[in-house]
């Protein structure tokens, strides 16, 4: 079969499950039984369902300790976000948003969700997928003004992103703080880009056509089994070694690393790949340690581990790509792992149908598994084709995203079964990199002071 003739046939296949789940979640709208315990050392502190099957996606947590609010992303006919509180670990729902009209809406909805602080004030982004059969088929985004909680009367929704070339809409985004002090945000798009945005020209009003500042390509020549994606997910991370911002980006033949220090100012510039590891031809996600010597790549297959990377050959310069890992970990070898947080040593997992699992990787070569909580009851099967089943009996359902908050170590769990959940792990009280030996860098943001050991200088500046 023809390389387009593959693409075209695999695309219809995915349609034609992703139509189904949409007219049939309805015999599946009461969560099922989920395995009720985990490991002793975790305790579940609360479960709040939101909605039943496959109306829960990812989730975003903010870090400051007077900002107690925890934002979820529904999907189909609840196609938006709910804001929880976890006051003084009294667990509520507070708000939610549904787009106008969910019912003329195809596609998802709702998938991922970032917070971010400009001036004192907070917003919160929800990202979102719509076909094109009818209404926002261009929508991207939206940008609500979450400052006033917990009064939830004020917040509103000041901005749309809407992306006219590529449709369908942003299926990630990630909020980051750069160095030089600009609030940006990475999505993803249906093209072979990330775009990149001004958050605060977009929150102050300006032009619609200012909001853009640039994109990061994937590499030219990156192969791809399915469809016409460039990154799926990715994160940005401040090295203060080399002085750079750097983009994580997991997708298209691959993991790529990109200097974004100057982005808007200049090309984003390839630093180095992993490309070519035997079983992976597209990457999912890609989440470096503190110290960036290492990281982790999620692929989204059945069967397939969370792979370990040392990045230091490839930093260094002594190999054009990386090509295979020094360690790897599954929960279970049936399933899969899906989205995670490095807060080293340990990783907290989202693991579809096996829950949350939290692993060490102090030794990349020989991670651990040192805690878990099942949060749905999902038996093991693979989907059509190995394309995801979004109802029935499948490997793709389950806990879909995780968080942890660092000054008092609160994860959270979104499952798109049974709804909200939050744990602790015993002995983990918080995160914070100089604990460890490592800088104090993650996926979490520090939106007043920038990242750590970030020089001052100009936003946009050029020639360091």
């Amino acid at each position: 079969m023809a390389r387009g003739a593959r693409s075209t046939h695999w695309s219809l296949a995915l349609l034609g499950l992703l139509a189904a789940a949409t007219t049939g979640w309805a015999q599946y709208s009461d969560p099922p039984k989920y395995k009720v315990g985990g490991s002793p050392n975790v305790k579940v502190l609360a479960h709040i369902p939101l909605g039943g099957y496959f109306r829960v996606m990812d989730n975003e947590i903010e870090q400051e300790p007077n900002r107690p609010y925890t934002y979820v992303a529904q999907s189909w006919d609840r196609a938006g976000f709910t804001i929880i509180s976890t006051k003084d670990y009294q667990f509520k729902k507070l708000y939610s948003w549904t787009i106008e009209n969910p019912e003329l809406h195809g596609g998802t909805g709702g998938m991922d969700g970032k917070y971010f602080k400009i001036k004192g004030k907070y917003y919160y982004t929800q990202s979102l997928q719509f076909g094109q059969s009818g209404p926002d088929a261009d929508l991207g985004a939206v940008v609500a003004d979450v400052t006033s909680l917990p009064d939830t009367s004020k917040v509103r929704i000041v901005a749309r992103i809407r992306e006219k070339e590529y449709l369908g809409g942003f299926h990630n985004i990630f909020a980051y703080k750069h160095s030089d002090g600009r609030s940006l945000l990475f999505t993803t798009i249906s093209g072979p880009y990330a775009n990149v945005y001004d958050m605060e020209r977009i929150v102050s009003g300006a032009p619609e056509n200012t909001w853009l500042i640039g994109r990061v390509p994937i590499p030219q020549g990156a192969a791809t089994a399915i469809g016409n994606f460039g990154y799926h997910d990715f994160q940005v991370f401040y090295d203060p070694n080399t002085q750079q911002d750097k983009f994580y980006g997991a997708g298209r033949g691959g993991a790529f690393i990109y200097d974004v220090s100057n982005i808007g100012k200049a090309e984003p510039k390839l630093v180095t790949q992993i490309v070519g590891a035997s079983g992976i031809q597209s990457a999912h996600t890609f989440t470096p340690t503190p110290d960036q010597k290492f990281a982790v790549v999620e692929t989204e297959y059945q069967y397939a581990p969370l792979r370990i990377f040392d990045l230091r050959p490839g930093l260094e310069g002594k190999v054009n790509a990386i090509t295979e890992p020094v360690g790897a970990w599954q929960a279970d070898w049936r399933a899969l792992a899906h989205n995670h947080e490095v807060k080293w040593p340990y990783v907290f997992v989202s693991t579809y149908e096996d829950g949350l699992q939290i692993f060490n990787m102090a030794d990349p070569t020989a991670p651990h598994t040192v805690g878990w909580y099942f949060t749905c009851h999902c038996t093991h099967m693979k989907g059509f084709g190995g394309v995801p089943q979004f109802y029935g009996n499948s490997v793709f359902q389950g806990a879909f995203g995780v968080k942890v908050r660092d000054h008092d170590g609160l994860i959270v769990i979104s499952d798109t079964f049974t709804g909200f959940w939050a744990f602790k792990l015993e002995g983990f009280d918080g995160w914070n990199g100089h604990d460890w030996s490592m800088p104090n860098i993650s996926s979490a943001q520090n939106w007043d002071s920038g990242p750590e050991g970030a020089p001052k200088r100009a936003a946009g500046a050029t020639g360091r």
